[in-house]
This record gives structure tokens, sequence and C-alpha cells, in this order.
């Protein structure tokens, strides 16, 4: 078996390491596999580059004036669609087809006629909408009906002049939907039934969370706190790669005011600007791709807090889960589904008032944090994968 993922990144970031253990799962288990990409740099022969920075840029640029991210980069997406013929798969397996590096167009028109099976993961919002990748901190559902003045206009793929986002719903919907042989999979059951209210109901939902190795996240002798003054301190941690009111900053700020004083608040993932805008009683410390480095953090704190209101899945909670630290977590859209009542606790979204007594009363072995995480190990959940091409060629057949 033959499979073509593409992705707007590989090797970098969660969805860039996602198709990358799945390329991996697949040539264990004797298959073959070829990664595309948009943006960034990854050695692997398997793996190619199909847009180059400088039309990344222009790509940029004229969408945020055009709101008509996914209707540029055609030589790319062209030059992609050369190298999935010259592959054959038998399945292509779509990800991330936002970020700057594809025509939409020009994609669905081949896939339509090319007439092989698409395993499309949805790892956001951004396929049924005219704008966004993100809607439940907005409050918006126009996606539901038609997209239109939309409300997030400035929120990423941001547009600083036109809204298109009315013509933008309607051309996905008529490109997404006029193709037969397309199964769509989610990270989590939340996503799965957003799904089936959009244009994309007519379609088969799969869920099939992330994957996490634990070979790499896993307890380990930290010494975290001695080298950052933290030594007879609680630790509350809180991880994104970028930290955006959706993520819930504002909340750890309220929060740093009421918690007792021997409890610590450390942020990661903060640009340099957010962090010297922090109150004391917070540690901030910026974006980091060394997993090691993040692992020992996660291992030091003594409970992980995600105060996002707008998850996929929220593979973050998994990862502290997975180093042996307690999660708690807010009741929004997935990332309750990470946490179990043996590992974690659930408060409503905005209630500082519920979040320290959470904070401050959650008792868990961090051995049922492990047993949690193990639900989520990337062989197990990407084995999933396997199973699904299989069935859907033995539907073709």
């Amino acid at each position: 078996m033959k499979v073509f993922q593409v992705n707007s990144v590989c090797g970098t970031g969660s969805t860039g390491r996602i198709v990358c253990d799945i390329k991996q799962m697949l040539k264990n288990s004797g298959n073959d596999c070829r990664i595309a990409y948009g943006r960034g740099f990854f050695d692997d022969p398997d793996c190619v580059k199909i847009e180059n920075d400088l039309v990344f840029k222009a790509h940029v640029f004229f969408s945020r004036i055009t709101d008509r991210q996914g209707f540029y980069s055609t030589a790319a997406t062209r030059r992609l669609v050369r190298d999935i013929e010259q592959f054959n798969p038998d399945i292509i397996h779509l990800h991330n087809i936002h970020g700057y590096y594809l025509d939409i167009r020009v994609l669905f028109e081949f896939l339509k006629q090319y007439n092989k099976p698409v395993v499309w993961t949805l790892h956001d919002c951004w396929a049924f909408t005219g704008h966004c990748a993100y809607f439940s901190f907005a409050g918006c559902e126009k996606w539901k009906t038609e997209c239109g003045q939309c409300p997030q206009k400035s929120a990423y793929p941001a547009s600083v002049l036109i809204d298109n986002s009315k013509k933008s719903f309607n051309l996905k919907k008529d490109l997404f939907t006029d193709i037969d042989n397309l199964q769509i999979v989610t990270p989590s059951n939340w996503l799965n039934g957003v799904v089936k209210e959009s244009f994309l109901k007519k379609f088969p939902v799969t869920t099939i969370y992330n994957g996490i190795d634990l070979n790499v996240f896993k307890p380990l002798k930290s010494d975290f706190k001695s080298k950052n003054g933290l030594s007879g301190k609680k630790v509350v941690l809180g991880v994104a790669n970028v930290w955006e009111k959706r993520k819930g900053l504002d909340d750890f700020i309220k929060l740093s005011k009421v918690l007792p004083n021997d409890y610590k608040i450390v942020l990661v993932g903060l640009s340099e600007k957010q962090i010297a805008a922090l109150p004391q009683n917070i540690l901030g410390i910026s974006r980091t791709e060394n997993i090691n480095q993040l692992v020992e953090i996660y291992s030091a704190a003594d409970v992980y807090v995600n105060t996002s209101v707008e998850e996929t899945m929220g593979l973050t909670t998994v990862e502290a889960l997975a180093c042996g630290t307690p999660a708690v977590v807010y009741n929004a859209t997935a990332v309750p589904e990470m946490v179990n009542e043996k590992c974690g606790k659930v408060v409503n979204a905005g209630d500082i008032d519920g979040l320290i007594k959470a904070i401050t009363t959650v008792d868990v072995r961090a051995e049922d944090c492990l047993l949690r995480a193990a639900e989520f190990e990337k062989d197990k959940q990407y084995n999933i994968y396997l199973n699904l091409y299989k069935n859907t060629l033995g539907s073709e057949k």
C-alpha cells in the first residue's frame, strides 16, 4: 500500500510530527509513504517541499489584502499534482491544506479527476468556514449556513482589507463536496460532532486521537524548580504554541492574583513581549522545540492547567499526563475528552474560583495519569489509520 500525505509543515509542530509518525508507522508495517509540505525544511528523502519561501510570502501578502488564503500558490499545487501522479498512491491523505502554500481549486479539481480514495484529517475548523480556523471563542455559527461579514477577519488567516468569507465559504463548499471517495478524520469526538453540522456532513467521519510518543513524554527527574528558584513552590503549568486570547492567558493572570503564596505559575510558549508584561508571580518561558526541556518542565509541575476554550484535541494535556502530572482543564470544546476523574478535574470555562479549588485540591496518583496517557500512545492511535486505509481500499474493490 502506498500513501501520499499532504501537510503545511513536516517534522515540526504538532501536525508536522503527526505526518512523520504516520509515515514511520506505514514503513514499519511494510508499506510506502511520501509527504509533501509547504514551508520550513525537513531533511528526509520521503518528504518534499513543494513551495518556495518567496512565493509563500507572496501568498501571505495577497491573502492579507484579499482574504483569499488557499487560492494562490497555483504553480506549487501543480508541482504537488505531478508528484502525486508520479508516486501513484493508493490513498491520498490530506492534513492542513491551509497555511499559504496551496491553491485548493487546483488540488480538488485534480482529486475529483484522479478518483483515488482521500482521507482528510481536520486539525481545526478551517475546512468548513469561510475564513477562520476556530469559531468557538467568537461565538459564531455562520458556518452552519453561510459565512459573511466575518467577525474574525483579523484573526488567522488575517485579512486587513477585504472580507471574502461569503465567497470563500461557497467556493469551499462546492470544491470539497464535489468528490465522492472522501473519508474525514477528526482528533476528537467534539470536532466529529461539529463536522456533522457542517456542509461536510455528507462524508463519513471517524475519530482518531493524535498520538503521543511515550518513550519521549515520560516522568523524568528534573532540576527545573531548583534552577529557577522554585524550590518549595507548587508549580502550576500552562503550555501553548501561541498564547492567544482563546488559550486563556488572561485567566492565568487573574489566577496569579488569588493563588496561595506557595504556588507559582509557569507559562511556556510566550513571546518576549508577553513575558515582559507578566506579573512577578508568573514565570514566562518562550516557545521551545527542545522536547526534552519541555518534558523536564512537565515532570517538575505539580498540576497542569489548560485554560483554552478552543481546541480540537488539546495534546499538551496528554503530554503532561504522560509525565505523571495531573491536569485541570476547562469544560470547553475537545479538551475535557483528554481527562477522566482519576487523572484530573474539569472546571467551567472562566470560573476562576472553581479553577483555584481544583488546583489546590487535585489529588490523583501519577500512575493513573500515566494510564490515561497510555490510551493516546502513538502506535495505538496511528494503527487505527492503517486499518482505516485498508478498509477504505477494501471498499473500493
